[in-house]
């Protein structure tokens, strides 16, 4: 092979190397576009879902547990009303009646309390503890003698489905638990508390 051919030959293997050199760093030119673009939409989507479920600014925390503090005590009027509450779901279960068992719900009293056990212990307010424990049993104890009275002066010929219901929970029950007080505790800590959220609140009676 002459000198010539070996030149030209030359030429020719270093145009191709070239070239797969020029592809190459094309290729990765587009993969670090590709990443950047990723990258960017990955930032918005987060940026979007975090302003979108912030609700911090929409929160009172003084507020909230000066609110939830006043509905611990169990005096007065507050102890008439979780006697009618309870004659009431007493009625709904005798009579198998799921929207009076709710009726029941709207009016109970009994979150109160049960609110303050939770706030004691994220704040570790002892005081508070106390205080919520002891009206929470006195208001158990209160709802067992009212309910008793009712069944005893009406018991039941049959069981009711209404009542079966409850006796039988399984893991939908902790979800709907779950997300209730979940969706209660973010109600609570609105500033302004909205028709629908004061639903909320009271739906969520145990």
């Amino acid at each position: 092979m002459s000198d010539e051919n070996k030149f030209n030959f030359s030429e020719e293997e270093n145009s191709q190397v070239t070239n797969e050199m020029n592809k190459e760093a094309a290729v990765e030119e587009k993969k670090a576009a590709v990443k950047k673009d990723a990258q960017g939409l990955f930032a918005s989507i987060k940026t979007f879902l975090s302003e979108l479920l912030d609700f911090r600014d929409d929160t009172d925390r003084d507020a909230t547990i000066t609110a939830i503090k006043a509905d611990i005590p169990f005096k007065g009027a507050t102890a008439w009303i979780l006697v009618c509450s309870i004659f009431v779901a007493s009625i709904g279960l005798n009579a198998n009646s799921t929207a009076v068992v709710i009726g029941a719900m709207l009016i109970s009293p009994l979150m109160g309390p049960i609110l303050g056990v939770g706030l004691s212990i994220a704040i570790n307010d002892i005081d508070t503890l106390r205080k919520s424990l002891i009206n929470l049993a006195i208001m158990i104890v209160l709802s067992l003698l009212t309910a008793f009275l009712f069944f005893w002066l009406f018991p039941l010929s049959a069981d009711t489905s209404e009542l079966l219901g409850r006796t039988r929970p399984d893991i939908r029950d902790v979800l709907i638990a779950f997300f209730g007080g979940l969706a209660l505790i973010i109600a609570r800590t609105k500033k302004e508390l909205s028709l629908r959220l004061f639903l909320v609140l009271l739906l969520q009676q145990p």
